[in-house]
C-alpha cells in the first residue's frame, strides 16, 4: 500500500490516560493528514483501546505500518506496566495483537520515549518529560536512549512520586498556581539530578506551565508525541 512516490506512510499512534490520538505521516515523519482525537475508553482496556485505535484509523486513509506510543514500560511490543490505564494490559503484546487487527506490521514504544525521539536535538545529554494523566519521562545520550526510565514513579517530596504531585489529579486538586510551584521545584530537582544540557516538557497540560523557564528548557507541542512515532521504524 506505498504510494505511487514511493513513500511509506505511517499511522502513529498516541495512547493516553485521557485521548488517543493518532496521525499518518510520510517516510520524513511530516504529517499527511489532519489529527484525529477520542476520548481514552472507561475503563481502558486493551481490545477497547485497539477498537477505538481502528476506529481512528479507518478516518485516515491508507497506510503501511504503525507506530505506538504507549504511557508504560514497553519491551519488544508487550506492555508491561500500565498505570494510568487497566491491570489487564501487563504482559499484554500490544504489538502483535494491533498488527492482527489492522493488518499491518507495528512498533510500540513508551509515550515519553516516542515524544523525545520526536524533540530531541540528538546532542548532549537530553531529558523529556510529559506532563499528562501522569508524569512520563525519556532520557537520552546523544540521541541514543536510555531505555525503561520511569522516574514518574520515583519519590519527590512530601513521601511522594513526581506522578502524585505533578500528575493531573494533583493540578485538578491543587490548582495551576501550587501546581506550578511544585513543577519549579521539580525541574530544579531534576537539573541536579541528571545535569542535562536540555529538558524538553511535552504532553497535554504542558499548556499549563506559567512560570519562567531557563535558556535550556523548552515546551513541546503535543503533537511531538505523534511526529516522533516515525523513529521507531529507524534501524
Amino acid at each position: 500500500m506505498i504510494e505511487e512516490n514511493g513513500t511509506i506512510r505511517t499511522l502513529a499512534v498516541d495512547i493516553g490516560g485521557s485521548g488517543i490520538k493518532v496521525i499518518v505521516l510520510d517516510a520524513a515523519g511530516n504529517p499527511q493528514t489532519e489529527r484525529s482525537r477520542v476520548e481514552t475508553p472507561q475503563p481502558p482496556k486493551p481490545d477497547a483501546v485497539i477498537d477505538a485505535i481502528a476506529s481512528l484509523a479507518s478516518g485516515q486513509g491508507k497506510f503501511d505500518r504503525v507506530s505506538v506510543g504507549f504511557p508504560g514500560v514497553v519491551r519488544g511490543g508487550i506492555t508491561e506496566t500500565a498505570v494510568n490505564l487497566d491491570p489487564d494490559w501487563i504482559g499484554f503484546n500490544l504489538a502483535k495483537a494491533l498488527s492482527e487487527h489492522l493488518d499491518k506490521p507495528v512498533r510500540v514504544g513508551n509515550d515519553a520515549d516516542v515524544q523525545g525521539l520526536g524533540a530531541i536535538s540528538g546532542r548532549g545529554v537530553e531529558l523529556v518529560i510529559t506532563l499528562g494523566t501522569g508524569f512520563g519521562s525519556a532520557l537520552f545520550l546523544d540521541g541514543k536512549l536510555v531505555p525503561n526510565l520511569e522516574l514518574g514513579h520515583h519519590r519527590f517530596r512530601k513521601g511522594e512520586t513526581y506522578e502524585e504531585q505533578l500528575g493531573r489529579a494533583a493540578l485538578e486538586k491543587f490548582g495551576e498556581k501550587k501546581w506550578n510551584n511544585r513543577l519549579e521545584k521539580a525541574l530544579a530537582s531534576l537539573q541536579h539530578l541528571f545535569n542535562y544540557d536540555y529538558l524538553y516538557i511535552g504532553g497535554g497540560e504542558a499548556k499549563k506551565v506559567a512560570i519562567g523557564l531557563p535558556p535550556n528548557v523548552k515546551i513541546v507541542p503535543n503533537i511531538t508525541g505523534l511526529l516522533g512515532g516515525i523513529a521507531l521504524w529507524k534501524e
